[in-house]
């Protein structure tokens, strides 16, 4: 069996074909990867780090492929696809160094006795990737595994199986046979993957649901995972935020890249009743400026079609009933003229006014180009408001004040909070990214997104039980 994957900016071309995994693809792709880690963990870690820099030169040298075939898969602007290849690349650099200088044993040797602390791998980690930024999102699993000692099989999304090959092999060559392995299909072989007892470590990004199937599959195993879940991310300006254009450009971009495909993207704008009118009059110019609809290979489009024709159908839905109950609808930006929007699943992005809290457009996560504005009227309400829901990947809050900024940010429900910007402009390598609530559990990126992959383990001589010293009782707690 084969998934033909189409390109959802042209649906009468195919991308290609992929053979799908069945069960016992999948046991042979964890055996091969469980015959190769344990020398893997055993290579000297500097040795490692190494070829791994090896793999980031590779990357760079094959990013415009990378890029052509993310966004012929999966409809993301080429600039777009081209940026994330680059930082992909930059992210298994990052991991490179920063393992050399967190997985060196430690401990002591002194008065207190002597400890040993190392960090050992997990063994095989299971990666199962979603399609929305396919390339980065899965390096962020695959490089501090692989700097770990850890082997990775990778399943990517079906809707994005040919970037994440590629990227895969890229990084494989110089590495033992068998290190890093792919296995291509949809939710069974999902299955099949986090619940084969060859596999140590679970890493997920994705939805709800899927992660609801992922984490019960690998609780059944005892499997430990992480899981990084969706997001109903707000933005909240307060009565003196600054309107300016680079910060409104900067906003547009941070709702609608990708089409608002992005787990971290704004999905809901709270706006001080006061400056509402303004705000919206500067967003609308904003767009005009920098949202291009249009063909992701045209030159100049920065947003191209949603991934497929049911998240077309579920976002337009979304607008349509909000506007059915009362909303106004404002289409924004501009449309490419040479781009056929009929030969593809094209969403024109758009803000909704006056939709209800309570409305699906508002509480739920669209992960599309639409954005629900509503007004407040204190900090107190928007906080309450903001943190409603069972949600909390990312928020932000802006204003001109950046420590009453941090002050409302920290009351805030999320596992990462803005200042002045929002989505991928506001991330950090070195600054842990994920969710509380029902976004999930564990950190990726920063030291914390490499110790995700690592169980510490301990040697320990306590001095008490030393040659000459005075000893404990039998059954003693420690001093």
């Amino acid at each position: 069996m084969r998934i033909e994957r189409e390109n959802p900016a042209r649906t009468d071309e195919v991308v290609g074909t992929v053979a799908v995994a069945d069960a016992d693809a999948v046991d042979a792709a964890v055996r091969r990867a469980r015959s190769a880690q344990a020398a893997w963990a055993d290579t000297d870690l500097a040795h490692r780090a190494e070829l791994l820099r090896q793999g980031v030169a590779r990357l760079r040298e094959h990013l415009e492929e990378l890029a052509e075939l993310t966004a012929r898969e999966t409809g993301k602007v080429l600039a777009d696809a081209r940026g994330e290849a680059g930082f992909a690349a930059t992210v298994l650099g990052f991991y490179a160094d920063r393992g050399e200088a967190l997985l060196t044993d430690g401990g002591y040797d002194d008065q207190r006795g002597r400890m040993v602390v190392r960090h050992r791998p997990f063994g095989v980690v299971a990666a199962v990737t979603p399609w929305n930024a396919p390339l980065i999102l899965t390096m962020l699993k695959l490089a501090p595994a692989l700097v770990a000692g850890n082997a990775v099989v990778v399943k990517p999304s079906p809707l994005a199986p040919f970037g994440v090959s590629r990227l895969l092999e890229l990084v494989a060559t110089g590495l033992p046979e068998g290190l890093v392995q792919v296995v291509h299909g949809g939710a069974e072989t999902a299955s099949a993957l986090v619940a084969h007892p060859g596999v140590d470590r679970v890493a997920f990004t994705g939805g709800d649901a899927a992660g609801r199937a992922i984490a019960g599959l690998a609780a059944r195993a005892l499997t430990p995972s992480v899981l990084e879940l969706g997001g109903n991310d707000p933005a909240v300006l307060l009565d003196d935020v600054e309107l300016g254009e680079a910060a409104m450009e900067r906003l547009v971009m941070a709702t609608f890249a990708t089409s608002g495909q992005v787990c971290m993207a704004v999905k809901r704008l709270y706006v001080h009743r006061s400056r509402l009118d303004e705000a919206v009059d500067a967003f609308c110019a904003a767009a005009d400026r920098v949202l291009r609809l249009g063909d992701p290979l045209h030159a100049g489009s920065s947003a191209g079609p949603v991934v497929s024709a049911a998240s077309a159908e579920r976002v337009e839905g979304l607008v349509d009933e909000a506007r059915a109950a009362g909303a106004s609808v404002l289409p924004l930006g501009v449309v490419d003229p040479d781009t056929d929007l009929s030969r593809g699943y094209y969403v024109r992005p758009t803000l909704v006014l006056g939709a209800a809290e309570e409305s699906r457009i508002v509480a739920e996560e669209q992960f599309g180009p639409t954005l629900p504005v509503l007004a407040f009227d204190s900090v107190e309400e928007v906080v309450s408001r903001a943190n409603a829901g069972e949600l909390g990947l990312g928020a932000s809050v802006w204003s001109a004040d950046e420590d009453r900024a941090f002050d409302v940010a920290r009351r805030l429900e999320a596992g990462f909070a803005f200042v002045n910007t929002h989505n991928r402009t506001g991330m950090a390598l070195h600054a842990p990214f994920g969710g509380v609530k029902r976004s999930g559990w564990g950190r990726e990126y920063g030291d914390e997104g490499l110790m995700e992959y690592v169980q510490p383990c301990v040697v320990h001589a306590p001095a008490v039980f030393r040659a000459g010293a005075a000893g404990l009782a039998a059954n003693a707690y420690p001093g």
